[in-house]
């Protein structure tokens, strides 16, 4: 079975920093196969045997993580055919005239509910949200509004805002087209 890991908040200004050569050669070391990432923001690909619960896999991955840094990592586990089912039900507008998209997603043992209620409390500008199963997909449509958003305005100020992992649409987008090759 494949999965898509996504890291929070490595690699971010000269902090948190973990090596990608070094984090696929541990997530190899410890079993999985097929083992790839994609930039330095922490989007790791790999392949686990197809009996193994998919709990057994993200907790495995957390306690590498654990035992390597000496900082936490969240982590956000798909398996390569819920990413993809995702961006299937995604609507029109993440493909269309968009100026920035982006994709928070739940890392593990999040309140999704708590954090849909408080996005859904916000009074959006000139964006668009949809709510997935595995993240919220935030769009917004002409860069001369941006810093009127409450994307920029509200966001980093969230309680939930430490806990997802945030991909650009581009790097979404990589990470799709990376596993629909395999």
């Amino acid at each position: 079975m494949e999965y898509v890991a996504l890291l929070r908040g490595i690699n971010v200004g000269g902090t948190n920093k973990v090596v990608m050569s070094e984090l696929r050669e541990q997530v190899a070391g410890v079993g999985y196969t097929n083992v790839r990432t994609y930039i330095n923001s922490g989007n790791l690909l790999f392949e686990a045997e197809a009996e193994a619960p998919r709990e057994d896999v993200a907790q495995r991955v957390e306690d590498l993580l654990a035992c390597r840094y000496d900082f936490p990592i969240r982590v956000a586990l798909l398996t390569a055919r819920d990413y993809l089912e995702e961006l299937h039900h995604l609507p029109d507008w993440w493909h269309g005239e968009v100026a920035r998209r982006d994709a928070l997603f739940f890392t593990r043992g999040m309140d999704r509910a708590h954090v849909r209620e408080r996005i859904e409390a916000m009074d959006l500008g000139d964006e668009a949200v949809y709510f997935g199963e595995h993240a919220v997909f935030w769009g917004k449509f002409h860069e001369k509004e941006f810093l009127k958003t409450a994307y920029h305005k509200r966001l980093l100020r969230e309680d939930f805002y430490r806990q997802v992992t945030i991909r650009s649409g581009s790097t979404v987008e990589k990470i799709a087209s990376m596993l629909a090759r395999e």
